[in-house]
């Protein structure tokens, strides 16, 4: 009993001491290093800086960023998340060109990069950006013109560089230089997805520049509200006859405007009617569903489609997938389904017609009779029927969807 009293932190391992320390935030580890050299040295442990989140944490300037990089930052770092000082009193710049190619230098291993409210005017390109990046997430940021614009070396692989290898592997690594299938270089861009949520300076032109990125396979556009139906268009993958141009890589797009006012809409996924090669999976949101829907069956390698916050009538689903075949799936996220509008009944007239509309579809009224509730996961179990029977192969999910009522 008396050894259990004097028992204290010095007796516990360090994994489970790390694993503890795990579930402070950022903030709170700097202050536990504080306390004494043991646990300055547990909380400089990589396995603790992994995942590093730094947006609840107001007020983060450059000083405290180049403090967390020498210090505590290293080859164990994964992802990265970040606040900016965009809507921030004090203002000042928060990424520096000097800091990125320090993160560059010590991180080596960062794949995904997070930036809230990070005002990047002051970066010319975003080629100063860590070389491992894969995934590339903005939201509220205010970007340059020419920020995505991707510039190739101008002078090629000294002598003694290639000397250094032999003469099949030089060979290979120029071919792989000059295809743009290289690994990673230190002027070519690694990232595969693309996140922009809220950044209203992105434009048609920012959206052409991408078509340059070699590895880029996801592109998720959400209230970019000065992006076009024209530039969306010049952007699609095509095959001119000289070769594929655009975005022909891209595997997956994501069109969504949830609604703010002052903003007029553009109905950027009208763009979609010029066909995209390749385009394997389309997710469409908002505003941007209707017109999406129109321009949906031009996509011949579409696989996936995704409806997610918007308001949808039954006749607008099935006339909209009679032409996609080859759907694998098809989801409805957070969709308000209207109801179906009957004809006024008019006495003596009303027999055939209420017969016609039964055999039609058992919609909810007609469980309701029945005694059976309507499915929170199905919400118009006719909808459900009359798309399996359009769409043998497709797999159908419903989340979070409801039916409107009308007050009538």
């Amino acid at each position: 009993m008396d050894d259990f009293k004097t028992c204290n932190l010095d007796y516990f391992p360090e994994n489970i001491l790390i694993d503890i320390l795990s579930y402070l935030s950022v903030r709170e580890l700097v202050r536990v290093g504080r306390v004494c050299k043991r646990w300055r040295r547990l909380v400089k442990d990589q396995r603790l800086w992994r995942l590093v989140d730094l947006t609840a944490w107001k007020g983060v300037t450059s000083r405290i960023l180049w403090v967390l990089l020498r210090q505590y930052l290293g080859c164990g770092l994964r992802c990265l998340r970040l606040r900016g000082l965009l809507l921030s009193a004090r203002g000042g710049i928060f990424l520096s060109e000097s800091w990125l190619k320090a993160l560059s230098t010590k991180c080596p291993r960062l794949r995904k990069l997070y930036l809230l409210h990070a005002d990047l005017r002051g970066l010319p390109s975003c080629q100063l950006l860590p070389p491992t990046l894969q995934v590339l997430e903005l939201r509220g940021c205010e970007l340059p013109p020419g920020f995505f614009t991707q510039s190739l070396p101008s002078e090629p692989a000294g002598p003694q560089e290639r000397g250094e290898t032999t003469s099949n592997v030089g060979a290979q690594q120029q071919g792989q230089g000059r295809t743009g299938k290289g690994l990673v270089s230190p002027s070519g861009i690694s990232i595969e997805r693309l996140v922009l949520n809220n950044v209203p300076s992105f434009t048609d032109q920012h959206l052409q520049s991408l078509s340059s990125w070699a590895r880029l396979r996801r592109l998720e556009l959400r209230d970019t509200f000065r992006v076009t139906a024209n530039g969306l268009r010049s952007c699609a993958g095509k095959d001119t006859g000289y070769g594929v141009e655009g975005l022909s890589r891209l595997k997956f797009l994501e069109i969504g405007i949830t609604g703010r006012q002052g903003y007029q809409l553009q109905m950027a996924s009208l763009g979609l009617g010029a066909g995209w090669l390749g385009l394997e999976e389309l997710s469409l949101g908002g505003k941007e569903v209707g017109p999406g829907l129109l321009c949906a069956s031009r996509l011949k390698d579409l696989r996936r489609l995704c409806l997610w916050a918007c308001t949808l009538s039954e006749m607008q689903v099935l006339r909209s997938c009679r032409m996609l075949r080859e759907l694998h799936m098809l989801e409805f996220s957070e969709v308000l389904f209207q109801p179906k509008q009957c004809p006024p009944r008019v006495e003596g007239e009303g027999g055939e017609e209420e017969e016609q509309d039964s055999g039609e579809a058992a919609s909810g009224d007609g469980g309701d009779n029945d005694g059976e509730k309507l499915d929170v996961n199905d919400p118009i179990p006719s909808l459900r029927r009359s798309l399996a029977a359009l769409l043998p192969r497709c797999t159908l999910v419903f989340t979070n969807c409801s039916v409107q009522i009308n007050s009538d």
